[in-house]
């Protein structure tokens, strides 16, 4: 269990948040730009300190403020799949999944063969991943993000960078994915489609708070007023 209760400022903006998030379950963050959605990732991930607050996973302290505890970013067990994937052009692909995973070199080669095998990349293992299409970017950084077996999964914004197309089939094929998993996921959205098919509940960000949160079932119908209906309503026809 993830439980998040913070606050925290950059420049004139204040994020005050709090969720609570279990493992198995996509929780899909939306708002408006500004919000403080990836900000909140930053939070938990460690790159961003609370000046109020706690970040706990399964009662463990990663960020308490009133204590002074702090546990530094690669000591958290966080897989993060940023916006641009980020992943390293001068390293082939099995080296970029394998990069940052303790242990000796063949026992790190085993595993990420092993994750690329699972989302079906593992015979692009030697190619530079400057080679590789949108979709298979996209899988690459996954298991990357799942080789050092994390606790908590934060994706930003993950598909953002393909073409609508690339953007439709991927985004089944990551579903696919995370329902076998059994960490916590976070997942940043602009996407009213994937954060209804993604997200098993939904988190709402205005200005730095929440206004709105609950089972994404409980927003796929909503005629109502507030933002989340709206966000919502504005997604495409099925494909």
């Amino acid at each position: 269990m993830l439980d998040v209760d913070v606050s925290c400022t950059r420049g004139t903006f204040r994020l005050e948040a709090a969720l609570r998030a279990e493992p198995g379950r996509v929780t899909a963050i939306v708002g408006p730009s500004g919000a403080g959605k990836s900000t909140l990732l930053r939070v938990v991930a460690g790159l961003e300190s609370p000046v109020r607050g706690h970040v706990t996973v399964d009662g463990a302290a990663w960020t308490d403020a009133a204590s002074a505890t702090w546990r530094d970013p690669e000591h958290r067990a966080v897989g993060w799949v940023p916006q641009d994937l980020a992943l390293f052009p001068h390293l082939s692909v099995r080296d970029n999944v394998a990069f940052g995973v303790p242990g000796p070199r063949e026992d790190r080669r085993v595993r990420a063969e092993a994750l690329l095998e699972r989302f079906a990349v593992g015979d692009l293992a030697d190619r530079a991943v400057g080679t590789l299409s949108g979709g298979q970017r996209q899988r690459v950084a996954l298991a990357r993000a799942l080789a050092r077996d994390p606790r908590v999964l934060l994706l930003d914004e993950p598909l953002a960078s393909l073409d609508p197309d690339t953007r439709a089939r991927v985004r089944d094929e990551l579903r696919e994915s995370l329902v076998s998993l059994a960490c916590v996921t976070l997942l940043v959205t602009h996407s009213p489609d994937e954060a209804l098919r993604l997200g098993d509940d939904l988190l709402v960000l205005e200005s730095g708070r929440v206004t709105q949160r609950g089972p994404v079932r409980s927003f796929a119908d909503d005629t109502g007023a507030g933002w989340a209906a709206g966000f919502l309503r504005a997604r495409p026809a099925e494909r």
